[in-house]
C-alpha cells in the first residue's frame, strides 16, 4: 500500500485526505447519528451547524467521536480538537470546520 493512501483503522478502505471524501465519510456517519432520530433526510453541508441545525446534543458528539475514530484511527482526534475551543465555538462547529480538521489531522499523519 502506498503511504499517501492510509486505510480506515476497521474498513480497511483507503482514507483520502481532501475535503470532498471527508465530507462524504462524516455525512456518512451523521446519517447514522441522524437516523436514530428519525432525521434522516436532513441535508448536510459545509455550513451545517451541529447544535442549530442538526440539533446534536453533547452525547451525540461522544458517538460521533467513536464513529470518526473507527474510521481514521488515532490520526484524528475529536475530543482534543474539541478541548481547543471555547464554548461558544462548539456551540457555533460546521461540518465545514470539522472537515478542515480531518482533512488537516489526515495530511499531518501522512507527512509524518
Amino acid at each position: 500500500m502506498k503511504p499517501s493512501q492510509p486505510t480506515g483503522a476497521t474498513d480497511g478502505e483507503p482514507v483520502r485526505a481532501d475535503e470532498e471524501s471527508v465530507l462524504a465519510d462524516l455525512t456518512d456517519m451523521l446519517a447514522t447519528l441522524l437516523d436514530e432520530y428519525g432525521l434522516d433526510d436532513v441535508e448536510v453541508r459545509m455550513e451545517t451547524t451541529f447544535n442549530r441545525d442538526l440539533e446534536l446534543e453533547s452525547i451525540d458528539l461522544v458517538t460521533l467521536a467513536g464513529l470518526l475514530e473507527e474510521r481514521y484511527g488515532d490520526r484524528v482526534n475529536f475530543a482534543e480538537f474539541l478541548a481547543g475551543m471555547e464554548f461558544d465555538e462548539i456551540i457555533e462547529l460546521t461540518v465545514g470546520r470539522l472537515v478542515e480538521h480531518v482533512v488537516q489531522s489526515l495530511k499531518v499523519a501522512e507527512a509524518g
